[in-house]
């Protein structure tokens, strides 16, 4: 009897192991569709296929996913950030193209992510974080040093920043409603995102050139 006892819970444990991921899986779509405050708990464990139960059971509120969440999100582009811009082997150039690249690599997979972020107002503390990998990076000792010596325009660094990431993230913040206004496949519009990555470093160069 303790057999049979034991691989009911071991078949219990098995049969929900998949909860959770269905459960941030269903949060994640619905977030990023309607932003935070129009989702309610229920919709989520709906997505999902679950319970409202085994939600509360694993992540005890709609709060605690969005952290979940946001966190995934954000970590993904500090990680792509924080490699790139402290490498004291590359140009100032090179960065930028790296930059860029890998931006778009990233969306190009998570093409809804950026609208995640703007529709949700709570992570301005993780902006903050972003932020502040730019400006006390030794990218920015790079433009400020080729600033001085007039390699590029004498422009607030900020500025190049929101260039980059404008230029960059953008497109795929409008990209359904680009995809529509224009119909475009979703293949097109990645082969037009592979295109930009050769474009915007060119763009970014232009404006930063010393007339």
């Amino acid at each position: 009897m303790l057999y049979f006892n034991e691989m009911a819970t071991v078949k219990k444990k098995k049969k929900t192991d998949g909860a959770e991921e269905k459960i941030l899986s269903a949060a994640r779509k619905l977030f990023t569709e309607k932003g935070f405050d129009a989702v309610k708990t229920r919709d989520i464990a709906k997505e999902a296929g679950i319970n409202l139960a085994l939600l509360n059971y694993y992540f005890r509120s709609k709060e605690n996913l969005f952290v979940i969440i946001m966190k995934e999100n954000m970590a993904k582009f500090m990680e792509v950030i924080t490699k790139i811009v402290d490498n004291e082997e590359t140009s100032l150039e090179q960065k930028i193209e790296v930059l860029v690249a890998n931006y778009i690599d990233i969306l190009s997979v998570n093409p809804d992510m950026p609208l995640f972020v703007i529709r949700n107002s709570r992570i301005d503390d993780q902006r903050m974080k972003m932020r502040g990998k730019f400006m006390n990076s030794y990218f920015m000792e790079q433009v400020q040093d080729s600033i001085k010596k007039g390699k590029i325009e004498n422009i607030n660094p900020a500025n190049l920043i929101l260039n980059i990431v404008g230029l960059t993230i953008f497109p795929f913040v409008a990209h359904r409603m680009f995809q529509s206004a224009n119909g475009f496949t979703q293949k097109e519009f990645n082969e037009l995102m592979q295109e930009r990555k050769k474009l915007i470093p060119k763009w970014i160069e232009a404006m930063l050139k010393v007339k």
